[in-house]
């Protein structure tokens, strides 16, 4: 979301900010965590439902693999794309899983997946140039739109299509200034999925217009039902597709920051630039932890969404039974997005009733940008004891509404 900043407040301790930093958005979800602190370090119970990262330790191995780089010297600055061996084992990695054949060439690693998506918009978005975003969607997307001095231009994801959109909404937006289309699924907030044919229609327009495709692919090992078709698979579309990928959902890393992009290598010299100018490199003990999840983890990342499906079911089931709420059952990703419509209120009154009122933390659809109004976004990566009582809290703060 946008975040809007007072004129007056533009000049602090003597320093007149950049006009740029006024259209600089953030994340509402550390803002609620902030709430909510404040509201536990009062006293208060709350069951955190608001963060969005996998409640499951780090894999024991990935943490080991992580100490031994550190005892064995891996705390030097490397080559700002990454270490060379992280880069072929995630090039065969991704050569295997989406179905292309890229060389470490294409393998960009970075201190999380978010740089890869501020580093492309620098590197592609001019003043004036349109970016096709979805909406309701990550909300960084919107913010480093902004920020280049691009237009955002909202893509609806629609419940009445499990929250993908319409293809004639992508057509109506697409113009000769159109620089980017922005893609994500499985989908935060909603947990939605593109289909083939989704993501076929897509292809066909950045074909046709000559437009890149950034695809956020970060849940994309997190599915239940269905498969995940990455567009740089299509023909035509291998050299017009930025993947965003990383190890913080699938590994349960979020710390870690290690994220990595799959790009063009006529894009690689560039990125590589970024990277040296902002943060040198990525710290090389965590890429020795990379390595290591890759290699060796995939039983816990089965175990891991197997435990999530259990959650979704259990979540979606119970909050259907509530009298006012409306829950699709989502296809991906560890988030549900309920239709709380019915009882009148905006999104953001009702997350912050939620919290202050039944000690639940949500957070508002429309942190997630004007069409998530109606919506509230709930991560169900929380245990099934936690969940059963926020939703019966949800129940008992909702029946006299």
């Amino acid at each position: 979301m946008r975040h809007e900043v007072n004129p007056a407040q533009e000049e602090e301790n003597g320093l007149k900010l950049a006009k740029r930093l006024t259209r600089l958005g953030t994340e509402t979800a550390f803002d609620v965590l902030v709430k909510a602190k404040a509201l536990e370090a009062a006293g208060k119970e709350i069951i955190h439902l608001e963060i969005g990262e996998p409640d499951f330790p780090t894999p024991i191995n990935v943490i080991r693999a992580a100490t031994e780089a550190l005892q064995s010297g891996y705390t030097h600055y490397c080559a700002p794309a990454g270490l060379q061996e992280l880069r072929e084992s995630l090039a065969s990695e991704v050569s295997h899983t989406r179905g292309v054949q890229i060389s470490s060439d294409w393998i960009v690693v970075t201190p999380g997946a978010k740089p890869i998506m501020f580093y492309l918009i620098l590197a592609l978005v001019e003043e004036g140039d349109e970016v096709i975003y979805p909406n309701p969607g990550f909300p960084i997307y919107e913010s480093m739109i902004n920020f280049v001095g691009g237009t955002p231009i909202a893509l609806p994801l629609r419940e009445e299509y499990q929250f993908r959109f319409d293809v004639k909404d992508l057509i109506a937006r697409v113009t000769a200034r159109t620089k980017l289309i922005i893609i994500n699924s499985p989908q935060n907030p909603t947990g939605g999925l593109l289909t083939r044919s989704d993501i076929e229609a897509i292809a066909e327009i950045a074909i046709q217009r000559d437009i890149t495709v950034l695809s956020d692919e970060i849940y994309s090992r997190i599915i239940y039902e269905g498969s995940h078709t990455s567009i740089a698979s299509l023909p035509g579309m291998l050299e017009r597709t930025v993947i965003l990928d990383g190890f913080s959902k699938t590994y349960a890393m979020t710390g870690w920051r290690l994220g990595f992009g799959v790009l063009p290598p006529f894009l690689h010299g560039h990125i590589s630039k970024l990277v040296t100018n902002s943060v040198s490199c990525t710290a090389p003990f965590a890429q020795r932890a990379g390595l290591e999840a890759l290699a060796n983890t995939r039983s816990d990342v089965s175990s891991m969404v197997d435990e999530f499906r259990r959650r979704r079911d259990f979540v979606v089931q119970k909050l259907n039974d509530i009298p006012g709420i409306r829950c699709l059952s989502p296809a991906g990703a560890f988030y549900v997005f309920p239709n709380i419509k019915s009882f009148g209120r905006q999104s953001s009154e009702f997350a912050d009733y939620l919290l202050n009122e039944a000690g639940v933390a949500v957070l508002s659809g429309t942190s997630f940008g004007e069409y998530g109004e109606g919506y509230l976004r709930i991560s169900y990566a929380n245990s099934i004891e936690n969940l059963d009582k926020a939703i019966h809290r949800i129940r008992e703060a909702t029946a006299g509404l």
